[in-house]
């Protein structure tokens, strides 16, 4: 059979995450019949209608735009899809299961821009649990889509080192990362040139979605595990805690090599380095710190017009 090595593709992606990978395949020089994402929502107080960032890209480079309010069960949609012929479908944070007749629709398949080192951290929230579960490394798998949850077959991987990241940054990096990954691995595809590799299930782990609740900090904890859990945080929904019936959101802290017996929560010091937290019978140096209302400041530019009492506790929120 004839290899077609100009690709008839649909890109499939939502948030900024899914940007780059989007230039890359217009760059490539592939056809893009229709770029996929979700429906416009109301933004901030003001009910501002805001787009996608993905379709702010699409319609910057004059792709047609689909907003299905769901592809389940939706025959317009598909319908569409279906006379296109796409030979590839390309998929990046789109937001939503994609149901058998997609995935099988392409005559190359659909493929996904995966945010973790797979079979590690399938599901929602991979950039975040890594951070917050302390893993040196994490990457980008550009994988096949079957009808699990991040369980196809991989085609390659670019891993990063996470050093002291947050999830903001490494959100920025890994973006970058799924791009190269699909413009490297694009010419292969064509070709059909690609070796699958299974992934190993019993490896698997699952990133569960991120919510409010889950950035609220127990003082009970290791340090080291609390200041993964703020650099995993940052920049949404932000770790925090209450002091004195105020919720104070906690954005940059450092483990010190101090143990403590006092009750955990407890301030133990207070100065222009920051605030001293009786954590899990050690300490945590809290370096920035956001109060609501305000933007987030180091604790030194806070302390000029304000003031935190030594001994007081940090407490769980009402």
């Amino acid at each position: 059979m004839q290899k077609r090595n100009k690709l008839k593709t649909v890109y499939m992606g939502t948030p900024e995450f899914a940007v780059p990978g989007l230039v890359a395949l217009a760059a490539s020089g592939h056809e893009i019949g229709y770029v996929v994402t979700q429906p416009d929502k109301a933004r901030d107080r003001g009910k501002k209608i805001q787009f996608t960032p993905v379709k702010e890209k699409a319609l910057e480079l004059e792709i047609p735009v689909l907003q299905p309010e769901k592809i389940k069960g939706n025959d317009e949609f598909f319908q569409l899809l279906q006379d296109y012929e796409p030979d590839l479908i390309v998929v990046a944070a789109y937001g939503k299961l994609l149901p058998p007749e997609i995935i099988h629709l392409p005559r190359l398949g659909c493929i996904n821009i995966h945010a973790s080192l797979l079979p590690r951290w399938r599901g929602a929230a991979p950039m975040q649990r890594a951070i917050m579960a302390g893993d040196k490394y994490t990457g980008v798998t550009l994988m096949y889509m079957e009808e699990g949850l991040d369980t196809g077959d991989m085609i390659a991987k670019k891993t990063v080192p996470i050093l002291k990241k947050t999830a903001a940054k490494l959100h920025d990096e890994m973006a970058e990362l799924g791009a190269e990954l699909l413009a490297e691995q694009l010419p292969h595809l064509a070709e059909g040139n690609i070796s699958r590799e299974k992934q190993q299930d019993d490896l698997a782990t699952y990133a569960a979605m991120i919510f409010k609740k889950d950035g609220e900090v127990d003082f009970s904890k290791d340090p080291q595990e609390i200041e993964q859990l703020i650099r995993g945080l940052d920049s949404w929904p932000g770790a925090y805690s209450s002091y004195q019936g105020q919720i104070i959101k906690f954005w940059c802290a450092e483990v010190l090599n101090e143990e403590s017996t006092e009750a955990v929560g407890t301030i133990l010091g207070v100065s222009n380095e920051g605030i001293r937290v009786a954590a899990g019978g050690g300490t945590l140096l809290v370096t920035e710190i956001q109060v609501p209302g305000k933007k987030r400041v180091k604790v030194s530019d806070y302390l000029k017009g304000n003031h935190l009492d030594v001994g007081a506790q940090f407490e769980k929120v009402d």
